[in-house]
């Protein structure tokens, strides 16, 4: 409800608010990491800010929101400490608190929002005008309906947003971002640079003889890091994935049959129609209205004419029964035959006569054609049910100390057994492990567990479960020299030709910062010469990466650079640096003014806001912001 208070205003400044105000995490940081500053003896007070009180249900129903937000773009559950992980607690604490401490600070001020205010706000939302381009009552309350909320909570939301709104308005309204800054920003993204370069590959180094053992010696004690075998785990799942368990095939014809009649909206369209109405202060004039239309005395248009409603704003649209707000209403209009006015209906918002100018028939694909998805979806379904059901009795079994491998015997699962695992789910050898389901979630708790630890059920995306049990770890560890011989080896001689192709390198960097001809210096080595020009900052371009890219432009021109590339190494010279004039006012000026713009904003309103809450004072009671995201930890 909040975003369509910022999303009513027509002014820049209220697309910059949205993401600021309600999103600015200001003070997490302070609101963490001093527990004794946070004391409340409210127990159902999360917070105060000044003497606004943000309650627990506010809390719980900001974070139930947050949550259900977050899961539905990651298409998975996560669980309590997966939430707590990614910071949902308290990004949704401060950014309540942001919120109360601009309320308080409206209070402060005396600053009072009117209603006509308010109502004038509702009336210019978008999402409440009707095809029209008018305030749409109907879709109004349906709007609301469908949020959960009702009109009294609505309004005083939207009271609440537009006096956070006047004060960011007042704080951010007149900035402006300086020219010398929007020149800089010129500068940096449309300066353009050519370059003649070298790449030195690997032969340029010459021969390598092998190393002694000494050598290799010396190297792998000075490279350990680089031959440590990481932590590696053996572990047994056990998954209950009702994808899997899914059988279609002993779904029955009479089953499908009866899913295929209860869901008739699902394999085809709805009947829709297209409705007109007018609406009358009571039954009599309705009444009267309508003998006046049946004895052709005047037409259903001029009715409407004469009781104040423009001939184009007769439509409701054209509406599939569940669209229609109003029960009442919705049984009179399909209950018509086309053409035909209705008798007074008595709906919601008074008394209406009703036409249908309009019928599109339902339309229903063949059972044959859909018959197998409907298949798929109830042996899903059932598979699912049957999924509750059997995690619950796994559950019981492992409360025993029952082991997954016995469980899985005696149910006829399958055991997934993984006898070393790392982190990142490879194998000893470096292969990607396949057979571990939902890998990104299994296995942080796989290296959080311990043998024998008794973790919680996980819960999978596919809407199942998966119980872990750790049987063996092995701990991160230095290889003995004797097991990566080779390996050093061919490190030691990739450092050597490294080393080698840098000292080259530098060498021909001086030489042609002395002025020395790229093309002489090209004969000497070995290599061709490449050009490349229109070079843009962090772009790559001619086979220069954009690592080395952005080395060229660090460096004046005229003057030469050396840059690892892969394998290689690149001796480059910048020959030529361009750019366009700045001009203030043009197009591409307003764009880097735009975007700089919101930046600015952002920084003076959290200044603001952190200003306001230092001000005002902050309370948390952490016992009670525990229970109302739903526990202690």
């Amino acid at each position: 409800m909040l975003q369509n208070m910022r999303s009513a205003s027509q002014h820049w400044l209220g697309k910059i608010i949205l993401t600021v105000v309600f999103t600015f995490l200001i003070a997490g940081v302070a609101i963490f990491g001093v527990e004794d500053f946070f004391r409340s003896n409210s127990a159902t007070t999360v917070a105060t800010v000044g003497k606004t009180q943000i309650t627990s249900e506010a809390v719980r129903s900001a974070y139930q929101l947050q949550l259900q937000r977050y899961q539905s773009q990651l298409q998975r559950s996560l669980t309590p400490d997966q939430a707590r992980g990614l910071g949902l607690d308290r990004q949704v604490l401060s950014q309540l608190i942001s919120e109360a401490s601009l309320d308080q600070q409206a209070k402060d001020l005396g600053l009072v929002i009117p209603d006509s205010a308010v109502l004038r706000a509702i009336q210019e939302e978008p999402t409440f005008k009707g095809a029209n381009g008018s305030f749409d009552q109907t879709l109004f309350f349906q709007t609301l309906q469908r949020a959960g909320i009702n009109e009294a909570m609505f309004v005083r939301d939207q009271r609440a947003a537009a006096g956070r709104l006047q004060i960011a308005e007042a704080v951010a309204a007149d900035i402006h971002v300086p020219a010398a800054l929007r020149e800089a920003v010129h500068r940096y993204t449309t300066e353009r640079r050519a370059a003649s370069f070298l790449m030195l590959p690997p032969s340029v180094a010459g021969d390598i003889p092998a190393p002694t053992d000494e050598e290799v010696k010396t190297f792998y004690d000075e490279n350990k890091s680089a031959f440590r075998a990481p932590d590696y785990r053996a572990v047994t799942l056990l998954a209950l994935d009702p994808q899997a368990m899914a059988k279609p095939d002993a779904v029955t014809d009479e089953d499908v049959q009866k899913r295929y009649d209860l869901a008739k909206a699902q394999y085809g369209t709805p009947e829709r129609r297209t409705i007109q109405q007018i609406v009358f202060p009571d039954e009599a004039s309705a009444e009267a209205a309508r003998k006046e239309i049946e004895s052709g005395e005047k037409p259903f248009e001029a009715v409407a004419v004469a009781r104040g409603v423009d001939a184009k704003e007769l439509s409701l649209g054209n509406l599939t029964k569940a669209e229609l707000f109003d029960p009442a209403v919705a049984d009179a209009a399909f209950s018509l035959a086309q053409n035909n006015v209705s008798v007074p209906v008595k709906g919601r918002f008074g008394t209406v006569l009703l036409r249908v100018t309009a019928i599109e028939p339902e339309t229903r694909k063949p059972l044959a054609d859909v018959a197998p998805e409907i298949r798929k979806t109830i042996a899903l379904e059932r598979a699912k049910t049957a999924v509750e059901k059997d995690h619950d009795m796994i559950e019981d079994e492992r409360a025993n100390s029952k082991p997954l491998a016995e469980i899985a015997k005696e149910r006829g699962l399958t055991l997934v057994t993984v006898p070393a695992v790392s982190a990142q789910g490879l194998d000893p050898s470096g292969k990607l492990i396949d057979s571990i389901p939902d890998r990104d979630t299994t296995l942080p708790i796989v290296f959080r567990s311990e043998i024998g630890s008794d973790t919680e059920a996980l819960r999978l995306k596919s809407g199942g479960y998966l119980w872990v049990d750790v049987t063996g770890i092995d701990h991160a560890h230095d290889k003995p020299l004797d097991q990566v011989r080779d390996q050093a080896v061919a490190q030691w001689r990739a450092a050597e030709v490294a080393k080698r192709l840098s000292e080259k390198a530098r060498s021909l960097t001086e030489r042609l910062d002395k002025g020395e001809a790229i093309d002489t210096l090209a004969t000497e080595v070995g290599v061709q010469v490449q050009t490349s020009t229109d070079i843009a900052r962090s772009q790559a371009k001619d086979g220069l990466s954009a690592d080395v890219v952005n080395r060229l432009f660090a460096v004046p021109v005229d003057k030469a650079v050396s840059v690892e590339s892969g394998e290689s190494r690149v001796v480059a010279k910048v020959t030529a640096a361009t750019m366009p004039a700045f001009v203030p006012a043009s197009p591409s000026d307003e764009a880097i003014s735009k975007r700089f713009q919101a930046t600015l904003i952002d920084d003076i309103l959290g200044e603001y806001i952190a200003d306001v809450q230092k001000s005002v004072g902050i309370t948390v009671n952490q016992t009670a912001f525990r229970r109302a995201i739903g526990g202690e930890y």
